[in-house]
């Protein structure tokens, strides 16, 4: 018997990378997942890997920052599960740039895919939640929700060229702040994890090489510097940075029924590097 046995989870960008252990430790405690990534292919596997180990999925492909994604998503979880018990809003990326060389595109791409993105996810899921909690009621069961957004150390301290997503993290915080106070009387506890380094395809490439990944179209560098990597891990008290599993658990913490008294609450995964 897991924790989550039953539960329907939501995860954005699942198809890769933290999403896709986020999916994994989930589903490994019993909950069923809607996946989604920005490319088709990662989210058909992501969802074939979870039915070979007897999880029931279903794949939501398309980019967040899309009009209609929210309603597609939520309305996929609706239909092939008639539920929403976790949230998770993931999906994201940096397009880095000092703010003197960063363009409107930049700016507004990055607001668009790491706040306006999940304020449009949770603005849809609304009538569900409601409607789920009315009937928890009435069927006199205590049922507890979660929503957790993904935030960034960037947030909490800024980072130099990333003023675009620094402001979009710290803004995912307040959104998280705001829906604890509104969605609380329905029973649902809103948290956000802000994550350091963790070691991914989009930290872990060399940027000196030039490593670009395509987004809508766009050629975006990704990777650090391998000094930054060696200094970061030096300065870090356990002498690293984490790996996407290290980021799942900490969101897994925040699903879990002991969770059940904790919202409103920012917790940093980081190694303590802040």
């Amino acid at each position: 018997m897991g924790k989550l046995d039953g539960k329907v989870a939501l995860v954005t960008g699942s198809g890769r990378g933290i999403g896709h252990a986020i999916a994994m430790k989930l589903a490994s405690e019993g909950a069923r997942l809607v996946i989604n990534d920005l490319d088709a292919e990662p989210a058909n596997e992501t969802v074939a890997e979870l039915k070979r180990m007897g999880t029931d999925a279903v794949a939501v492909p398309g980019n967040v920052s899309a009009p209609d994604f929210a309603d597609r998503f939520i309305g996929a979880a609706m239909s092939h599960f008639g539920s929403i018990d976790i949230l998770v809003n993931n999906a994201g990326y940096t397009w880095d740039d000092v703010v003197q060389k960063m363009t409107d595109e930049q700016w507004y791409a990055i607001l668009d895919c790491h706040l306006t993105a999940p304020f449009r996810i949770l603005r849809a899921a609304y009538p569900h939640v409601k409607a789920l909690h009315a009937a928890d009621v009435e069927a006199g069961r205590e049922v507890y929700r979660k929503i957790v957004n993904i935030s960034s150390v960037s947030a909490l301290n800024g980072n130099a060229g990333q003023i675009n997503y620094s402001s979009a993290k710290a803004g995912v915080i307040g959104m998280t702040r705001a829906m604890a106070r509104e969605w609380g009387r329905f029973n649902v506890n809103v948290n956000c994890v802000a994550f350091g380094l963790i070691h991914t395809r989009m930290t872990s490439a060399d940027a000196k090489a030039g490593a670009t990944v395509t987004i809508e179209g766009r050629e975006i560098r990704v990777g650090l510097n391998p000094d930054m990597l060696k200094s970061h891990a030096a300065r870090n008290p356990l002498g690293r940075g984490g790996t996407p599993e290290e980021a799942a658990n900490g969101v897994y913490l925040l699903c879990t029924p002991e969770s059940n008294y904790i919202t409103a609450q920012t917790l940093v995964v980081a190694g303590n590097l802040q």
